[in-house]
């Protein structure tokens, strides 16, 4: 997939929210507190089907989890996407500008293989 492509849908996925927004007259409850709350609380749902599992791979996961995760990670694109809407943020820009710094802090040659933080690594 192209930058272009992926910034496009993003993009999409805006209107798509916006249109689905503006039909229920929900504008004047999302408040940027309001969908970070939203966000978080969504996140938390995420976890629910793994919760108990050994490792979580989808080998453990039968159809109906699958489906639960596809729509809680869902529902946590779709308040990030509005989040960002409402902040006037670039989501692309903002993962292409947070990549560069992530590749300074963890640097592919220092780091191939190891889980720490950077902040443990010694210079």
């Amino acid at each position: 997939m192209k930058k272009t492509e992926l910034r496009n849908d993003l993009l999409e996925l805006r209107e798509l929210i916006r249109e689905f927004v503006d039909e229920r007259d929900w504008d004047q409850f999302h408040t940027p507190k309001n969908l970070a709350t939203a966000l978080s609380v969504e996140a938390s749902e995420l976890l629910e089907p793994f919760q108990w599992l050994v490792s979580g791979d989808k080998s453990e996961l039968d159809e109906a989890k699958q489906t639960a995760i596809r729509h809680e990670m869902a529902d946590v694109l779709v308040y990030l996407v509005r989040l960002a809407d409402k902040m006037d943020v670039d989501l692309f820009q903002a993962v292409v500008e947070k990549m560069a710094l992530n590749r300074e802090k963890y640097p592919a040659d220092k780091v191939r293989g190891d889980s720490r933080k950077y902040s443990e690594y010694e210079d």
